[in-house]
């Protein structure tokens, strides 16, 4: 009798792990069809001029951003101020290009990058900083 009972509970305890482990979704948050998508974040590296170089006003700077389904999917701000910036597609990776605002000199700059996907839990931030020297 005591047998029967253990085994009755036990199989009534794990019943609900047995489920969730059969529909593929056992503790996790699941795959890219149901409500709990997955993603790849996005990942920035390529940082051109590197991490605090001095550079002159209106100098250029480039990076590379993989795993980014759309160039508009990023966004570049230095003091809270948009920069344009162009995009070139190099199949593995997106180059992104743009050039210091003239209004900056005499100053150190953080050019801030954020990358807003679909799913709010895949957007990735970076940057680097820079030390701009007098005109």
């Amino acid at each position: 009798m005591k047998k029967t009972l253990f085994l009755v509970i036990f199989f009534l305890l794990n019943t609900p792990l047995a489920y969730a482990g059969a529909g593929g979704h056992a503790g996790h948050g699941g795959g890219g069809g149901g409500g709990g998508a997955s993603c790849i974040k996005a990942r920035l590296n390529g940082f051109t001029p590197e991490h605090l170089a001095t550079v002159v006003p209106e100098s250029e700077f480039s990076f590379r951003a993989f795993n980014v389904q759309h160039p508009d999917e990023i966004e570049v701000t230095i003091k809270n101020e948009a920069i344009p910036v162009t995009f070139e597609d190099k199949e593995a990776f997106i180059l992104v290009k743009g050039k210091l605002p003239a209004a900056f000199n005499n100053t150190t700059v953080r050019i801030n990058i954020k990358v807003n996907a679909k799913i709010s839990k895949c957007d990735t931030d970076g940057g680097w900083l820079l030390k701009i020297a007098e005109k």
